[in-house]
């Protein structure tokens, strides 16, 4: 699950995203103007939909404000469609410039895009910083690529490897059976998301072997899994 920020006066529109992102499993932060935005973009969210032409302050002073300390994806909304505005937009520290009217289902993809593509970042940030991750009796190696609990190695394929580390790298945060199927198997996988519910069966076999009564591995009802 990710937080999303939207600043936008628009009431209509900001329903309808409001209602399509927390469809898709996302947590939806609103501001009307560009001060609420401002106050609201100290909640961390992990992308933010920015209109231009607002009350108070526009889209471009809010993203020239905030970009120092706000380091997620900032994705422009407007109406202004001239070429200027746009390398303006880009220049500020926006990270895609959308016209309206748009095709929802495209935005939609937009910011999945890049979701996963602040994910991937994450991930590599973390690997260089760190190379072993520990929880309880856990012991992650990846410069290994190698699972412990306690003294046991447990034995995991390289793709069950592949999963147990995106989701440790990103513990309690919850990620849909395509988000993993995208991360772990990339968009040229021949399989489908029923492949991600296996392959986490078999590590939870595998760990419960080894040590029972622990869940590194959760099931959020409706949504995913995330790793606590």
């Amino acid at each position: 699950m990710s937080r999303i920020l939207i600043i936008d006066d628009e009431k209509d529109l900001v329903s309808l995203l409001d209602k399509k992102l927390k469809k898709n499993g996302h947590e939806v932060l609103t501001a009307k103007d560009g001060e609420e935005g401002m106050k609201l973009a100290a909640h961390f969210p992990d992308l933010i939909l920015l209109d231009i032409m607002m009350p108070k302050m526009n889209g471009f002073e809010v993203c020239r404000s905030i970009r120092e300390r706000v380091y997620c994806p900032i994705l422009f909304l407007s109406a202004r469609q001239s070429e200027s505005d746009k390398l303006k937009g880009f220049a500020l520290g926006g990270d895609d410039y959308i016209t309206k009217p748009f095709g929802i289902r495209e935005l939609m993809a937009k910011i999945e895009a890049n979701l996963r593509r602040e994910q991937r970042m994450q991930c590599i940030q973390v690997e260089r910083k760190r190379t072993r991750l520990y929880f309880g009796n856990l012991t992650l190696d990846m410069q290994g690529r190698s699972v412990r609990i306690g003294e046991k190695e447990i034995p995991l394929t390289r793709t069950e490897y592949d999963i147990v580390e995106f989701l440790a790298l990103h513990a309690g945060q919850v990620f849909t059976k395509e988000q993993i199927y995208e991360c772990v198997w990339g968009y040229d996988g021949t399989g489908d998301n029923t492949t991600v519910v296996e392959r986490i069966k078999k590590i939870r076999g595998k760990f419960a072997e080894a040590e029972s009564g622990i869940q590194y591995i959760s099931t959020v009802w409706g949504i995913g899994y995330k790793w606590n």
